[in-house]
């Protein structure tokens, strides 16, 4: 018998393999000062384009008065409890009802943390007689839901309704047989690649298919549809979605997220999420936040307008200059490059060193070998600046790229 632990000491996987030469600059890496368009790295500042406040609501100083009155009101343990047992307030049923009616469904449920909501939703939702059909790029919180699931599960091509047409025949064989339903799950806006998911063609589908559709709505939240009501609206589908789930980390600045559909459904998450059942209720400083912040997306459009401001300014220029956007018509914008890890590693260095521009890095296996996606994140709180240094830094960045500068870099270190 081997010691459990052997494969770990030996095999860190493939992104903990990096970690000596990545750790505390490529990956966990420390920005520091006041969450905006440009905080502190390394002892310097730069351009920051990797946090997800869309809206710039992060350090306004409506939403830093209400989350401090709310602190001081009510601390940071009340209430106390899981919200079954004890923690339980108007003001979370208050938070609810103004989310359910914003995303326009009878009802709505709050989670604590919208990894956490996600995976125990796909758990409560389904059973071993039921068939999930995912979007293969689905973010990590969807796959691991579906890992829990102890019956068929079938991922279809990203964003190909052909393909996902071909796995709903084959799922709608197997329920059939096992008395079960179907879940078919997509992303409102694929956080990587930037698309949205095609939600209008799989709301069409349901005129041919008996499945039910669960969306994470994560990054069109705040960003999409009139007055920021996300995905559903953009694309004029929202009655299809029969589970709507959003989060406050990204257009909210904050933690937490809800789940919103008919209210059958809703009371039956409240009763059957083990995450949820069993943890601690939402802080009341986040709840009344929440609050607050919705009240903003409300009321306060030129937030969001800001927002595709600067949006529109980043990507046009970005094309203009030559550069591959991929298929993005979000926020979300990738920039694909080609090269290898230690080439990325050193061009994403030179790019903070002396360009004073941070943004994500992402390279296999979450994106193919050869690939470099340098991901940008444009939020209200950007100016057109901003941009203009951005797309001239990355024009000299690519330049060395291509002439093997990077290269050359990498190989030294080795």
């Amino acid at each position: 018998m081997k010691d459990l632990f052997e494969r770990i000491v030996k095999d860190k996987g493939p992104l903990g393999k990096w970690a000596k030469q990545a750790e505390g600059y490529f990956v966990f890496p420390k920005l520091e000062g006041e969450i905006s368009d440009k905080m502190i790295f390394n002892g310097k500042e730069v351009i920051t384009w990797s946090i997800n406040d869309y809206l710039g609501l992060a350090n306004h100083p409506e939403v830093r008065k209400a989350d401090a009155e709310a602190a001081a009101e009510y601390g940071m343990a009340y209430p106390m409890g899981a919200r079954m047992m004890s923690g339980h307030t108007n003001f979370h049923e208050q938070l609810e009802r103004e989310c359910a009616e914003f995303v326009e469904k009878e009802a709505a449920y709050l989670v604590n943390f919208g990894y956490q909501g996600m995976v125990s939703a796909i758990d409560a939702l389904v059973t071993k007689h039921d068939v999930i059909v995912y979007d293969v790029d689905s973010h990590a919180c969807i796959i691991d839901g579906v890992r829990l699931h102890h019956g068929k599960r079938f991922t279809y091509k990203h964003n190909d309704v052909e393909s996902l047409e071909k796995n709903l025949q084959r799922a709608t064989k197997i329920a059939e047989e096992t008395g079960g339903g179907i879940l078919v799950i997509s992303e409102g806006v694929f956080g990587m690649r930037g698309e949205q998911g095609k939600l209008k063609e799989i709301v069409a589908l349901k005129e041919k298919y008996n499945f039910r559709f669960l969306v994470d709505d994560a990054h069109g939240f705040g960003t999409l549809g009139e007055g920021g009501r996300g995905a559903g609206f953009e694309q004029g589908v929202q009655d299809g979605i029969d589970v709507y789930f959003a989060t406050f980390a990204k257009s909210m600045a904050g933690f937490g997220a809800f789940f919103a559909a008919d209210k059958d459904i809703i009371q039956y998450l409240q009763y059957n999420m083990r995450s949820q059942m069993f943890a601690k209720s939402l802080p009341m400083p986040m709840v009344k936040g929440a609050l607050k912040r919705l009240d903003m997306l409300r009321t306060m459009p030129e937030l969001k307008d800001k927002l595709w401001e600067n949006v529109n300014a980043l990507q046009n220029g970005l094309k203009e200059n030559g550069f591959n956007i991929g298929k993005t018509n979000t926020c979300v914008t990738p920039v694909f490059l080609e090269g290898e890890i230690p080439e990325a590693m050193a061009m994403v260095h030179d790019l903070r060193e002396n360009y004073s521009i941070f943004c994500s890095i992402v390279v296999y296996p979450v994106i193919p070998k050869g690939l470099i996606l340098l991901r940008l994140i444009p939020t209200a709180a950007h100016n057109l600046e901003d941009v203009k240094i951005t797309i001239a830094s990355f024009s000299a960045i690519r330049e060395k790229l291509e002439g093997g500068v990077y290269k050359r870099i990498a190989a030294s270190m080795m």
